[in-house]
Order: structure tokens, then C-alpha cells, then sequence
């Protein structure tokens, strides 16, 4: 078997399941730290050329991350493309079980059991915190409805202010953010870089927890430890503000 993944986190989720079977990665597939495969660039502009090179029997791809033009024309070059579309945290466990025995041909891996569990054993936080969910700014642009993101925040306890927006990833003036009042601002460190000394003070006053944008947002490995992280992340700036 040769694999192509063209999202970061399914390149995670196979090379945690059987690393050997990998033969391309885009630029952005960070996780693991030693990955030794070629890079086919990024997950909107792969290298169309470079994938077909490698002749994969399979190149995972993601509906929200990957380009249906480009999927196609690799579906014309005569290769089987395997397309996840995971919008809920209840989305991900049979999709990537599919993905991981039935596109790729490995064993179901315990890492997904476990992921299973952890999110099972999850109580959310009640009265929910509402909270805006920025992820860039020059524009800003936030978290909308139908998402990943948004289904692992209310599972936590985090209701998206934005999350009946009829677009999945608006862009808000940050004054308007403001207007909002929310009682958090959520700021992941991907795909916007937000930081202590970036991001925070467009929201003055506003609790912000700086969270880990591979939890956030990934559906993968990380799925196992991501409950127990963000909460941590979540509650620190509100722990602050109370002390």
C-alpha cells in the first residue's frame, strides 16, 4: 500500500496507524516531527504532478480542505481518491475507521478507540460560555456554522456566538466581534499564529484562551488527549480573571 495525504491530520492518522505506508505529505503535515516522505506542497495547491509521480493506491483527501478541481483531475489521471467530510466529532470516528481499514487496507488502531472514549466521557460545562472564535485577522474571519471547531467547543461547554451565521468561515469586523459581548474569545495558534502579544488586545476586557490548534481543529491521534487539553486551555483565562 502508498498512501498520499493531502490534510495534515490524516497524514497523522495513518502515520500513527502504520507510518510505513505514507509516501506523500503536503508541506503543512507537521505531526509526526519525523516524518521522511516527499512533500507534494500545500493542501490548496498540491503538487499535481508530484502525486501522480509517486503512484499512490490511495490519496486521502478532506472536502473542506482540498480543492474538488484538483481531487478530479487526479480522479482522471486513474487514481483512487478517498474524501473524509467531518463536521461533528460524532463525524470523525466512523470516517476515519473507514478511511484507515477500508481506504488504506490497516487495522482499526487502538488510538481510536481510545479517541472514542475520551469524548464519551465528556460533560459539558453548564450554563455554556458563549464565545467568538477567531481563526485570522487582516481580515478577521471566525468560526461560523456546520463546523469541526465549532461541534468540539459545544461538547466542551463553549456555545459559537457565530454559529448560526449563514457562512462557515465569515469575516466580522472586530468591532463587531466586540459588539457581541461574548464571555471568551477562543484563539488557536493555527491556522492564524495567535499568541499572547497577538490577538488578545483587539478584545479588551474579554477573557482569551490561547488553545492549541491541532486539538481544536484536527480530527485525528490528537482526538484522544484534546478533551482533557482544551478544557485545561479554556479555563485558565477564566480561573486568571477570577483570582
Amino acid at each position: 500500500m502508498r498512501v498520499v495525504s493531502l490534510v495534515p491530520s490524516l497524514t497523522e492518522s495513518v502515520a500513527a496507524t502504520a507510518p510505513g505506508v505514507l509516501v506523500g505529505a503536503t508541506d503543512w503535515c507537521s505531526h509526526p516531527a519525523d516524518l521522511d516522505v516527499t512533500r507534494v506542497r500545500g493542501t490548496k495547491n498540491p503538487d499535481l504532478d508530484a502525486v501522480r509521480a509517486l503512484s499512490p493506491d490511495v490519496v486521502l483527501a478532506s472536502a473542506e480542505e482540498n480543492r474538488a478541481p484538483d481531487l478530479e483531475l487526479l480522479r482522471a489521471a486513474g487514481l483512487r481518491v478517498w474524501v473524509t467530510d467531518i463536521r461533528t466529532v460524532d463525524d470523525a470516528f466512523p470516517q476515519l475507521r473507514a478511511m484507515l481499514t477500508e481506504g488504506c487496507g490497516l487495522p482499526a488502531p487502538a488510538w481510536l478507540d481510545e479517541a472514542e472514549r475520551a469524548w464519551a466521557a465528556v460533560e459539558p460545562v453548564l450554563p455554556p460560555l458563549r464565545a467568538v472564535i477567531p481563526i485570522w485577522r487582516r481580515p478577521w474571519m471566525v468560526v461560523g456554522r456546520d463546523t469541526f471547531t465549532g461541534d468540539v467547543l459545544r461538547r466542551l461547554g463553549v456555545e459559537n456566538v457565530h454559529g448560526g451565521h449563514p457562512e462557515r468561515y465569515p469575516r466580522i469586523p472586530v468591532d463587531e466581534l466586540n459588539a457581541a459581548r461574548p464571555d471568551l474569545v477562543v484563539l488557536p495558534d493555527e491556522p492564524y499564529a495567535f499568541t499572547a502579544g497577538d490577538g488578545p488586545e483587539a478584545f479588551p476586557g474579554v477573557p482569551c484562551a490561547l488553545v492549541s490548534g491541532r486539538h481544536l481543529t484536527w480530527y485525528g491521534p490528537s482526538l484522544a488527549e484534546a478533551p482533557a487539553v482544551l478544557r485545561r486551555e479554556l479555563d485558565d483565562p477564566l480561573e486568571n480573571r477570577m483570582t
